[in-house]
């Protein structure tokens, strides 16, 4: 099939905006062979047009002879490759190139000496990177990025385009810098030197800006994570706890620079991520023994959140509670403090130890153990005055006041001795406190027939039992927190409440795991306050 001048031109512009032969056919429809378009790309950069004679398969050459045997000579000299034969050359396509290799006559080694002179066909953009480097407006680098072609390419075409007049354009431009004088040419040296110096200077003030920037990110998140804000060791953190600080990271920098300033591996990272997506099987239990552990007061280890744990029918090991317990840093406060002193001298006769530390007892209101503490807050202080049960710790009564007073002491007993039955007349031990040898005090000890028994003066370890008590409440509910905005009757109200906790609800390992009044009730020994 044969194509008109005006085909032609349309199907040229279709492939300079395309880019590619294929789609320009593929869009057009025609003409049916890709040699069809080289030759009329190659006629149009050649003379800037292409001719109006409707041609097809039959259409003759283009080249002259001269141009056919100096690029079969290149063919020759350089490896026998079509394409890069046709790629040094710039002309013609590689399909024309075989036919003239195949058409054209051996040709003796003479002829094919690498020496030879072979000119290469300069296409439409070369010269137009040319023109505009040799005019003097754009640099040769500038000139060769705008019309996508080698600077190598508009150097070899300059002196051939232009012949003399690139010689003297190159000559005047090596006379306009010979005009520069030397100390001009120093200094700038000199500047270019600074401005170099200054530009490395910027950059490592950069990078150590950004570094500093992510070190105090990372003790950032890192804070966050192990809950504390001093003494953060990027590089002694566990693997776990560094991967899910540099995950929190990875949005902000590179992870190339995070395993660098938190001394991990990338395999290290890659396993503990790993690990962190598969589920975790502890984490429906964890609300709950929190909720456990901060509604006893904070004072349950993981033997009693267990056995609490299966009365509400969850069954897991003691090993599942403790890794929980430790993983959310759930700890009993321990703290000692010195106790309060209620000694003032020998008042009245003292009475023997008639319990001699045994505080063990068969049944309810066999044995009685009785004290005063104090509870020191900034809003002033508050005395506990409790009466306790050696069969199983409960507290039988108590009286909190401002004072430690006999009156403190008197009503307690008397609260404790109205829980009594007509036959039980328990011992009543305590230290050598002047509470306890007052004339109120023995004369309540008579009229409810209690007996009286003292340990040895300065003995602690005689009244071990209520000093254990005294020392377990205050772990439980008043050491480690913050009283600065509580009120002596907030402090009284909150110590009340805990007693009737400790006596009702608190569950004991030595009674089965069960509170004093269930216990009792259990027993056959029902507790009526």
């Amino acid at each position: 099939m044969k194509y008109s001048k005006k085909e032609k031109i349309r199907v040229i512009k279709m492939y300079y905006k395309l880019g590619s032969i294929q789609k320009a056919i593929e869009k057009l429809g025609y003409p049916k062979t890709r040699n069809m378009v080289y030759n009329w790309i190659e006629e149009y950069e050649r003379t800037g047009t292409v001719s109006d004679k409707r041609e097809g398969r039959t259409q003759k050459t283009i080249y002259t002879n001269e141009q056919i045997e100096k690029a079969v000579k290149f063919y020759h000299i350089y490896g026998k490759s079509y394409k890069k034969a046709v790629q040094k050359l710039g002309y013609p396509t590689p399909e024309s190139l075989r036919r003239w290799v195949i058409t054209t006559p051996h040709l003796s080694a003479e002829d094919c000496k690498s020496d030879a002179d072979v000119l290469q066909y300069i296409g439409k953009e070369i010269i137009k990177a040319t023109i505009e480097y040799c005019s003097g407006k754009t640099a040769i680098s500038t000139a060769a990025r705008k019309y996508h072609v080698s600077i190598k390419k508009i150097q070899e075409a300059a002196p051939i385009l232009l012949g003399k007049e690139f010689e003297e354009t190159v000559n005047m431009k090596k006379k306009k810098d010979s005009d520069i004088s030397s100390s001009e040419v120093e200094s700038i040296q000199k500047l270019l030197a600074e401005m170099t110096t200054l530009k490395e200077e910027r950059d490592k003030l950069l990078r150590d800006i950004h570094y500093l920037q992510m070190e105090r990110d990372a003790l950032e998140v890192a804070g966050k994570i192990l809950k504390k804000a001093a003494g953060i060791n990027l590089k002694t953190m566990r693997n776990r706890e560094k991967a899910i600080a540099i995950d929190a990271l990875r949005n902000k920098y590179r992870l190339k620079e995070l395993l660098i300033i938190f001394a991990i591996s990338k395999s290290s990272y890659c396993y503990q991520q790993n690990a962190l997506k598969k589920y975790d099987k502890d984490s429906m239990y964890c609300d709950t023994i929190k909720k456990l552990f901060t509604d006893n007061y904070k004072e349950y280890g993981y033997r009693r959140i267990h056995v609490t744990l299966k009365k509400i029918g969850i069954y897991i090991s003691e090993k599942v509670v403790r890794r929980i317990m430790r993983k959310e840093n759930l700890r009993v406060h321990r703290k000692k403090e010195p106790k309060f002193n209620s000694y003032q001298g020998e008042i009245t006769p003292a009475v023997p130890n008639i319990l001699q530390r045994d505080f063990h007892a068969e049944k309810p209101n066999e044995k009685w153990l009785t004290d005063i503490t104090e509870f020191k807050i900034p809003a002033g202080k508050v005395y506990l005055s409790p009466i306790l049960d050696c069969y199983d710790g409960m507290p039988v009564s108590w009286k909190i006041g401002i004072s430690p007073n006999a009156d403190l002491a008197n009503k307690m007993l008397d609260a404790a001795a109205e829980t009594l039955k007509s036959d039980e007349h328990p011992i009543v031990h305590s230290d050598r406190g002047s509470h306890y040898r007052w004339d109120g005090w023995i004369e309540r000890m008579e009229k409810y027939g209690l007996t009286r028994s003292m340990s040895k003066k300065g003995c602690s370890p005689d009244n071990s039992a209520c000093k254990g008590f005294f020392g377990l409440i205050k772990n439980a509910m008043f050491y480690g927190r913050d009283w600065a905005n509580v009120t002596i009757m907030d402090l009284i109200e909150k110590l009340n409440n805990y007693l009737h906790w400790f006596r009702e609800k608190r569950i004991k390992k030595g009674l089965g795991y069960k509170s004093p009044m269930q216990y009792r009730a259990d027993m056959g020994y029902p507790f009526i306050p």
